[in-house]
């Protein structure tokens, strides 16, 4: 494996230690995997020989490897064959109008290939587990991981074990089982899926795409703001806002725009607003108790699956995210969340899952609130498209009108819905 000339080293967030970058470094050994997360840092200087705004202008690869330069991998090395990134970047203003905000974008990164922003991450890990010569890539997942690295292994032929809660929708499970993944469907809860993944992974020695665990995950989701911020024509949103699980999503966001401010390619941060499901909020809670970045496990409650962590892995790196930009955590009702997929749907043309629409029900929140002004430019994230779990669509959206066959019928139905 050839040395990495944007990397200098990784770097314990806890205590500071650095390593190099090696094969099956995953955390700091003297803190150990719950403290010791890795963070990779990289050499600015030689970065910025290799991108600018006039090379991004002229790069025609329209896909999240247009930004190697700000990744852990070799340049021109092996990746996977899916096209992942570059998603639409919709200015949505109607829904700004529904929820009073001048200037509202939505990054749809449901239509990756996988239908989530979690293929971000498996690109970089699969691409990892390449250049290492991994035969087999593992991870536990509430759905929308599991998927992404089955399907991103499974187009070079890599295989993927993966560990699902048994809670795990149906439309995902099927994803695992189509892209040829060996499932395991653990009948407990995350955290008891994500400790049985991560003994396997030391018994076996399979490559660990938990992004609890390997650093490469935040730099493959960094890339969501990376493409935010260049189709925004390198203005900065004064907040870009984000559901929160796990809480790999919200640090890669952010780092993606300090990365991107380091390289001298943007002259400000926008604030970070991170959004919990109320049902399973342990990050948002221990921020709103001041506790700093201490926290307590919470059960997995709602309906917003993926987000549905009560035992985040990566809680340093999220909550570091918000309290550096100056940002908030909020969270949003179950109740909240159905409504905002349904006023989504029909304001934008953008279908979410439930946690891909929690970012977008907690931006409400904090627009009533007056915590995000009407005049502030706004980015949310739609972070998983709503095909995932089609049960919790239809409980959004209603069953449909049932009409007889015949042109009476469908006056009756009309009159119904206030058609005369």
């Amino acid at each position: 494996m050839s040395e990495l000339k944007n990397v200098k080293h990784l770097q314990c967030i806890n205590c500071g230690k650095t390593y190099p970058m090696e094969p099956g470094r995953y955390t700091c050994d003297d803190c150990g995997p719950k403290l010791g997360i890795l963070d990779f840092v990289y050499d600015y200087e030689y970065i910025k020989t290799k991108v600018s705004k006039e090379k991004f202008a002229a790069n025609k690869d329209n896909s999240m490897w247009r930004y190697e330069a700000f990744m852990p991998v070799t340049e021109g090395g092996p990746r996977p064959k899916l096209r992942v990134g570059w998603s639409p970047l919709y200015k949505a203003d109607v829904l700004g109008d529904a929820i009073d905000l001048d200037t509202l974008y939505v990054k749809d990164d449901g239509i990756n290939p996988t239908a989530s922003l979690k293929d971000r991450a498996s690109a970089v890990a699969v691409a990892r587990a390449m250049e290492e010569g991994a035969e087999v890539i593992c991870c536990s997942s509430t759905g929308n991981a599991a998927s992404s690295l089955a399907g991103n292994a499974a187009s070079v032929g890599i295989k993927s074990v993966i560990f699902v809660p048994g809670r795990a929708p149906i439309g995902k499970v099927s994803q695992l089982k189509i892209f040829g993944a060996e499932v395991m469907s653990v009948q407990g809860s995350y955290e008891e899926t994500f400790k049985l993944s991560a003994e396997a992974i030391d018994r076996y020695g399979w490559y660990n795409r938990n992004a609890a665990i390997n650093p490469v995950m935040v730099e493959g989701k960094k890339t969501v703001s990376l493409e935010i911020c260049e189709q925004m024509d390198w203005e900065v949103p004064d907040w870009i806002v984000f559901s929160v699980g796990d809480g790999c999503t919200i640090a890669g966001a952010w780092k993606g725009y300090k990365d991107l401010h380091e390289a001298g390619l943007i002259d400000r941060l926008p604030k970070v607003a991170g959004i919990q499901a109320e049902g399973c909020a342990p990050l948002a809670h221990a921020w709103e108790r001041g506790d700093g970045e201490e926290w307590n496990p919470e059960v997995e409650n709602t309906v917003a699956d993926s987000i549905a962590v009560g035992v985040p892995r990566n809680a340093v790196k999220a909550l570091r995210a918000i309290n550096e930009s100056g940002g908030v955590w909020e969270t949003v009702s179950d109740e909240k969340i159905l409504d905002t997929m349904r006023l989504m749907g029909k304001t934008s043309g953008v279908f979410g899952e439930p946690a891909g629409c929690a970012g977008m029900a907690g931006l409400q929140v904090l627009v009533e609130k007056g915590v995000i002004k009407k005049e502030e430019i706004v980015v949310c994230a739609v972070t998983g498209n709503g095909l995932k779990d089609v049960n919790n669509a239809i409980k959004a959206a209603g069953d449909p009108m049932k009409v007889e066959p015949t042109i009476e019928g469908l006056n009756e139905a009309l009159k119904k819905i206030g058609y005369e």
